[in-house]
């Protein structure tokens, strides 16, 4: 099962769920971080698929300013959903730009005592005008690989975190358990402490990073204005920053549209012919995987709709991970008095009680 919280147009959330129930998930949490009716409406007809429009009623006037903090929330509210439908073996917090890619039988032989996997990313090329789908993926690089690109003039410094547009961490899935919390790229414990991930050929994700130069406008302007504190890491926060002054700027449209180029030409462009030509490059379309979603149950559906009617009486806020909660209280500010208590945390969980897993 994957969990997701989306903002995007009909097509791109059609490859992403097509990819993702083609390439190993058979059940896709999808929160809506808006109301989109085009994608409700196609949503709606998927079996394999639980939509949720987090709209004011989802988050009862406590609606997080972060992007991120809604990501993890709505990450550990179907975390805590899973436990209660049974059967649920593992559940991955992937982006609407990401398609897992998963062997089920390498995740099927994951050591029993391992309750976190690590899918390792592959990112798409970025090309300023593709033509046809984007099926051509970046995988990090060997030592030897990165000092050969810097010898031939592909890359600046022999570094995978400067090969990549984005992050080279990947994303976690974990087995549905109380002592366990998602966030973006880790998964951590009950006092907020990384847990360790286990790591296999086979175990893949598959990163859309602006693959276009329409694709890269559309994307960064959804982040920035997706929440007041969004915050990109230094290098990417500069770019964001620059681009959102270009794109604020009153300035003619086929002025503002050749700066665009270039800005995407120097900053996420590759030289995908180079890298071909060295086999760094791989070939994959996700939609046409090989996998078949086993559906869930009449019970598990009918468990599922009753959890999530059940939580939507709850401060949301009560699914923070432990790390989130403690950034929250540190921050001092008038949110602070109405925080949730550990206690409160578990709320949900604690109202269902438990059921034994199937695993």
């Amino acid at each position: 099962m994957t969990v997701s919280t989306v903002k995007d147009n009909l097509g791109n959330i059609q490859r992403f769920v097509t990819g993702n129930l083609a390439s190993g998930a058979d059940h896709m949490f999808v929160f809506l971080d808006q109301s989109e009716p085009e994608v409700e409406a196609w949503l709606a007809e998927r079996d394999n698929v639980t939509t949720v429009v987090t709209d004011k009623s989802w988050w009862r006037g406590k609606r997080p300013g972060r992007l991120n903090l809604r990501q993890n929330i709505n990450a550990n509210l179907a975390l805590a959903v899973a436990e209660q439908v049974g059967g649920v073996e593992w559940l991955f917090h992937v982006d609407a730009d990401e398609v897992v890619r998963i062997d089920r039988d390498v995740l099927d032989q994951v050591p029993a005592e391992a309750n976190v996997v690590n899918l390792r990313p592959l990112e798409v090329v970025g090309v300023l005008e593709p033509q046809g789908p984007p099926t051509l993926f970046k995988r990090l690089l060997d030592e030897g690989e990165l000092q050969l690109a810097v010898a031939l003039g592909l890359l600046e410094e022999p570094s995978n975190p400067r090969y990549f547009r984005s992050h080279i961490a990947g994303k976690m899935g974990v087995r549905p358990g109380t002592d366990r919390y998602l966030e973006i790229h880790m998964a951590t414990d009950a006092e907020g402490v990384r847990k360790p991930a286990h790591r296999a050929p086979g175990l893949e994700m598959l990163h859309y990073e602006a693959y276009s130069g329409a694709e890269f406008v559309r994307k960064w302007k959804n982040m920035i204005t997706s929440g007041p504190t969004m915050h990109f890491g230094d290098e990417r926060m500069a770019l964001a920053t620059a681009l959102k002054t270009l794109v604020e700027l009153d300035l003619p449209a086929d002025v503002k549209t050749r700066h665009l180029e270039t800005f995407y030409q120097r900053h996420m462009a590759d030289p995908v012919e180079e890298l071909d030509s060295l086999g760094l490059l791989e070939r994959i379309d996700p939609t046409r995987g090989s996998h078949r979603p086993e559906p869930l149950t009449r019970d598990q559906r009918d468990t599922l709709a009753a959890a999530l009617d059940a939580i939507r009486l709850e401060d949301k806020r009560n699914y923070m991970p432990p790390r989130a909660k403690l950034r929250v209280e540190e921050k001092a500010d008038e949110d602070q008095k109405t925080e949730p208590t550990a206690e409160q945390g578990q709320g949900f969980r604690k109202l269902l009680g438990r059921r034994k897993r199937i695993t």
